[in-house]
């Protein structure tokens, strides 16, 4: 079996592993190989950074034009006097 040793892993890094592995009853090495492990076996992403952005901004896709979108947003709203008061 072969070895692998780290080296300048920041504290921060290795007080969270060190964590993961009290909550799992592992050592830090057996928790290291868990994640490798758990991270090799999933099916390889090949996205763009872009890609990856987009997924964490909730995008959406729309076959209207900006205009459109906002045409149809200054449709819906509605007139209130709920504020006149305040004015």
């Amino acid at each position: 079996m072969a070895t692998l040793q780290v080296r300048s892993i920041d504290d921060q890094l290795y007080k969270a592993l060190g964590k993961m592995a009290a909550r799992d009853h592992r050592s830090i090495s057996q928790q290291v190989i868990s994640i490798l492990k758990e991270h090799l076996s999933q099916p390889a992403r090949h996205t763009t950074a872009t890609e990856d952005f987009l997924a964490l901004c909730s995008t959406w896709k729309d076959n209207r034009t900006a205009e459109e979108i906002v045409r149809e947003i200054r449709r819906s709203r509605k007139s209130t006097t709920r504020f006149k008061e305040i004015l």
